[in-house]
C-alpha cells in the first residue's frame, strides 16, 4: 500500500503547508487549514492527457501566427462588446455569477444566435432533458448544438478532440473531476488540475473554451485564485434578484478592455439586450420631489445615467441615522462633512437615507456632485431642475474635481433630454469650481 503523509491545505486559496497554521500566509484568512492525507500515487495526475502531449520548439516572433483576424462574433452585441469584439479561436473564458443570474441561459443563447456554429455543451449540473426544455423555451433548434452529460475531464477532452467544436462550454468547472486525484469534485486540487487541462486543450487544439464557475457568498469566483490567472477573460454576471436587469462585466480581458459592461434584461424568453441602459435606470424617474438628482457614471467605456434619491429628516433619537443603499457609507459620511464645513448645511441633527434607484451600485467618484445636491435638496425640501444632470468628484476642500470622459458623459445626458449638465471647470471649458456653486445652480432659491 502506498505510504501516506499529512499536509494542511487552505480551503480558501489552496495554499499548502506542512503544518497547521492559524492564519493563512497567502490569503490572510483564519482557521481555514484542513488536514489532507496525500498518497504517493497522487503524483500520477501530472501525466499528460492523450492528444495534449505535443511539445513545440521555440519560434521567432516573426514566425508566430495570430488569430485576431479570425475572431468570430456571438451575434449578441452586448456580449461581443464585453469580449472586445467577439470570440478568438483558442480563447479560454470564465463566466462567474450567483445561482439563477443567467449564466447557462446566456451560453444557450449563443447557440440560438449562431445555428451554424458547432457547440459542444458539457453539462455536469443538469440532464440532457432539462437542457432541451430550456433550449426550447429560448428557441434553440440547431442540430450543431451537442449535449454531453459527462463530468470526467479526460472523457470531455477526448470528445472535444473528436468533435473539434467551434465552442466548448463546460457547465460548471466545479463539477468536473479527474479520476487520478483522490479529492472530491469542486475541491481546490480538482479545480486547479481540470482548469489547467482545459487551458492546454484551448491553446494546443485552438478550441475556444467557455467555462462556467460558481461564486462564494462574498461574490468571488469559487476555487483557487490561480483559476482566474489561467484564463484569458474573466466575466462576472451581476444582478439583483429583485430586479430584471443583469450586468455582464469583464474583470480581466487579454483581448480587449477590462471593466467593460454589457446590460441585459431577464424576461420569460431569456436575456434581452438593453441597447440604451440609461433609459432602463431612469425610466421611472420621480418628478417634482425633493432629494432626487441624476448623475452620469461610467461603466467601462459606456456612460450610464443613474437616479440618486436622498431623504433627510429631523432625528427623533440622540444619534442620527446614516443609511446608504448602493453607495459607500464611508463616502456618504465624507460628503456630509464637506457640506457642513464648506457649504454651511447642517446634517448633525438629521437622519440621512441615500438610495441608488434600480438596485444599482454607484462606485464612480463622478457621482459625488449629484449626491451632494440631492442631500441638500432634501434638507431644504426643494426639488432640483428635472433637466439637470450632475458630473464631478467632490474633494475635502469643497472643490469639484475633473473626472475622465466628461465630454462623453455630457453628450449622453443631452441625448436623453438633460440639457443642463453641471460639471467641473476644465481647460478651455466653462464649469463650476466648488460644490456651493453647483447647489446654487440646482436650487436657485438658495
Amino acid at each position: 500500500m502506498a505510504k501516506q503523509r499529512s499536509q494542511f491545505e487552505c480551503n480558501e486559496c489552496g495554499h499548502i503547508s506542512p503544518k497547521w497554521l492559524g492564519s493563512c500566509p497567502s490569503c490572510g484568512r483564519w482557521n481555514t487549514f484542513e488536514e489532507k492525507k496525500v498518497e504517493q500515487k497522487q503524483v500520477a495526475h501530472k501525466a499528460k492527457v492523450a492528444g495534449l502531449e505535443a511539445d513545440e520548439k521555440p519560434k521567432k516572433i516573426s514566425e508566430v501566427e495570430t488569430s485576431e483576424k479570425s475572431r468570430f462574433q456571438s451575434k449578441i452585441s452586448e456580449l461581443d462588446r464585453v469580449l472586445g469584439g467577439g470570440f478568438l479561436p483558442g480563447a479560454y473564458i470564465l463566466i462567474g455569477g450567483e445561482p439563477g443570474v443567467g449564466k447557462s441561459t446566456l451560453t444557450l443563447q449563443i447557440a440560438q444566435a449562431n445555428p451554424e456554429l458547432k457547440i459542444l455543451y458539457c453539462a455536469g449540473e443538469e440532464s440532457a432533458g432539462q437542457i432541451k426544455q430550456r433550449a426550447l423555451r429560448l428557441g434553440v433548434s440547431s442540430d450543431n448544438l451537442l449535449i454531453y452529460n459527462e463530468t470526467q475531464v479526460n472523457k470531455i477532452i477526448d470528445e472535444a478532440q473528436k468533435v473539434n467544436p467551434d465552442l466548448l462550454i463546460v457547465d460548471s468547472i466545479q463539477t468536473v473531476y479527474r479520476t487520478e486525484l483522490q479529492s472530491m469534485p469542486g475541491s481546490i486540487q480538482q479545480v486547479k488540475e481540470c482548469a489547467a487541462l482545459f487551458q492546454q486543450l484551448a491553446k494546443k487544439k485552438n478550441i475556444t473554451t467557455l467555462v462556467i464557475g460558481h461564486v462564494t457568498k462574498e461574490g468571488d469566483i469559487a476555487g483557487p485564485r490561480v483559476l482566474e490567472h489561467m484564463v484569458d477573460t474573466v466575466l462576472q454576471f451581476e444582478g439583483d434578484k429583485n430586479y430584471t436587469y443583469r450586468l455582464l462585466r469583464s474583470l480581466k480581458n487579454r483581448f480587449g478592455a477590462a471593466q467593460e459592461v454589457g446590460v441585459f434584461e431577464m424576461k420569460e424568453t431569456g436575456l434581452v439586450e438593453v441597447s440604451n441602459p440609461s433609459e432602463l435606470f431612469i425610466s421611472d424617474k420621480t418628478t417634482g420631489v425633493s432629494g432626487n438628482a441624476v448623475v452620469c457614471t461610467m461603466e467601462g467605456s459606456r456612460p450610464l445615467l443613474i437616479e440618486v434619491q436622498a431623504l433627510v429628516s429631523p432625528s427623533a433619537y440622540g444619534t442620527p441615522q446614516r443609511t446608504a443603499n448602493g453607495f459607500d457609507r464611508n463616502r456618504l459620511a465624507l460628503l456630509l462633512a464637506v457640506l457642513e464645513k464648506r457649504a454651511g448645511y447642517g446634517f448633525s441633527n438629521h437622519d440621512v437615507y441615500l438610495n441608488i434607484a434600480g438596485g444599482f451600485k454607484l462606485n464612480d467618484p463622478a457621482g459625488d456632485l449629484g449626491v451632494c445636491c440631492a442631500l441638500v435638496s432634501s434638507l431644504v425640501d426643494e426639488p432640483i431642475n428635472q433637466q439637470m444632470a450632475f458630473i464631478g468628484e467632490v474633494g475635502l476642500g469643497g472643490e469639484v474635481r475633473v473626472v475622465p470622459h466628461t465630454e462623453q458623459r455630457i453628450k449622453e445626458a443631452a441625448k436623453l433630454g438633460f440639457n443642463h449638465s453641471v460639471h467641473p471647470q476644465s481647460k478651455g471649458k466653462e464649469g463650476i469650481r466648488y460644490v456651493i456653486e453647483a447647489i446654487k445652480k440646482a436650487l436657485p432659491k438658495r
